[in-house]
């Protein structure tokens, strides 16, 4: 039996809307990866703070109460977090894809979005970190 995409990569799924965030882990773990969910960005960030070494990707909304999703991934740059982030929303627009992508997202998607995509986009991501961290 082939290996899943996510074995042994452990994904933290930030959004503040319960039944979007419980859909997004099911397709996470159905693709193979180990999910975390955390219920706002500040929540996120007290994860790391616990579990930075067992997270590999943050997947992230945009939109939330209190903290943006934008001010968790400028958050993260600033602690030097080399844990690459996607972010997927309802809300998106083409400015704010590109603060995003310029800030150093790994990919920015729309919702609702199709699993397949999603785990695509994981996995580029995931594996474009693993290169950065590891040049030839």
């Amino acid at each position: 039996m082939a290996e899943a995409v996510g074995t042994g990569k452990t994904v933290l799924v930030v959004d503040d809307h319960e039944p979007t965030r419980v859909t997004i882990a099911r397709m996470l773990e159905a693709g193979g990866f180990t999910v975390r969910q955390a219920t706002s960005a500040d929540d996120a960030l007290e994860r790391l703070a616990r579990e930075s070494s067992e997270i590999d990707m943050v997947l992230s909304d945009v939109t939330m109460p209190g903290m943006s999703g934008i001010e968790l991934q400028r958050r993260l740059r600033d602690a030097n977090s080399q844990v690459p982030i996607i972010f997927i929303t309802a809300h998106g627009d083409a400015s704010l894809r590109d603060l995003a992508m310029k800030a150093g997202a790994a990919g920015f998607l729309n919702k609702p979005v199709r699993s397949d995509t999603l785990l695509k986009e994981i996995h580029a991501a995931l594996e474009n970190a693993a290169r950065d961290r590891h040049p030839r």
